[in-house]
């Protein structure tokens, strides 16, 4: 039985340490969480990665809004690409879209390209997009290690339909991962319902990464991955 990985999503350097010693299996590294998050510092990763031997996952994002860039921002973001990878990211988390809600083929395909050899999430873009089922195929087709999302809604649990569908339809050949509104109360509602084996959350109180609740959540993913008596 595959075991679940709980994601946590940090913006400050002090989160690192609490979500690493209160039992997250990966981090995603992010600046300004209050604008979904864009990408941090070379500082903040720089730091971050003396910390912690958990992997780090980038977020690549040049500004808060929509998902649509231009070419310089696409290549801005490349070049972000470069240095979380010259600092020892573990991966990146990207997602570029077409202003008509398609995924943008061109943008994410040299993305992934300049990420390699590292793997590559694609974002909460994807619940912005228009169909979301070819989006997927495209992601599959693209190389794309994994897709977060929150099944198109505004939380995970109320998304968890379309979530299972994802999974399904993926079949191994990209991991789909809830996220978006989990806590240790619901998380292994979500897992129940999806077949997801991998969760991401800020599991935040008071906009500060929370040590109890991550190992709550912990605590229910574990308690969900035990084969049943």
């Amino acid at each position: 039985m595959t075991q679940p990985l709980l994601e946590i999503c940090v913006d400050h350097l002090d989160d690192v340490t609490v979500a690493a010693s209160a039992g997250a299996d990966r981090i995603e590294l992010c600046a300004s969480l209050e604008l979904g998050g864009v990408t941090p510092g070379p500082d903040l990763l720089d730091r971050a990665r003396t910390l912690t031997a958990i992997p780090i996952m980038v977020m690549i994002r040049p500004r808060g809004g929509d998902f649509v860039y231009t070419a310089d921002e696409v290549a801005a973001m490349a070049e972000s690409i470069d240095h979380a990878k010259d600092r020892g990211a573990d991966g990146v988390v990207l997602g570029c879209l077409t202003p008509d809600g398609g995924l943008d083929v061109p943008s994410v395909s040299c993305l992934v390209a300049r990420a390699r050899p590292l793997p590559v999430t694609f974002h909460r873009a994807f619940d912005e997009a228009r169909d979301p089922l070819p989006v997927l195929d495209g992601l599959i087709q693209l190389g794309v290690e994994r897709l977060l999302t929150s099944g198109q809604a505004p939380a995970a649990t109320q998304g968890k339909g379309l979530i299972r569908d994802l999974v399904e339809r993926a079949a191994g050949r990209l991991i789909v991962m809830p996220g978006c509104g989990l806590r240790a109360s619901n998380i292994r509602e979500v897992a129940n319902a999806t077949a997801a084996v991998e969760f991401h959350g800020s599991a935040s109180t008071d906009g500060r990464t929370d040590a109890n609740e991550i190992r709550a959540m912990r605590r229910a993913l574990e308690i969900e991955g035990r084969p049943a008596s």
